[in-house]
């Protein structure tokens, strides 16, 4: 179906790399993402918020040896979301490709 609407929270640049991220690996921790996305930690905090209040990711935090760690894992929601996103946009592109 062409002209499927596009998921705004999906769209954005950072926010579709983190799932794409999260979709092959499920989870992952923040320091990971990071580096994989080369963003700042600002940037993917903000981020990362955005899809936790869309219920598309959880976040855990917890003490490592002496520093906190913060892992980031998709949820059922998330992976929905997701898939239906590729769909819309596999609509678009149709056979172009």
């Amino acid at each position: 179906m062409l002209n499927a609407p596009l998921d705004p929270l999906l769209h954005a640049r950072h926010r579709l790399a983190i799932m794409s991220l999260l979709m092959r690996e499920r989870e992952a921790e923040f320091i990971h993402i990071k580096n994989k996305l080369n963003v700042s930690a600002g940037n993917l905090s903000v981020q990362l918020q955005k899809l936790k209040a869309a219920g598309y990711i959880d976040i855990q935090k917890r003490f490592g040896e002496s520093y906190p760690l913060t892992n980031c894992k998709i949820t059922f929601k998330g992976v929905q979301a997701f898939r239906k996103y590729a769909q819309a946009i596999r609509s678009y592109i149709g056979e172009a490709i």
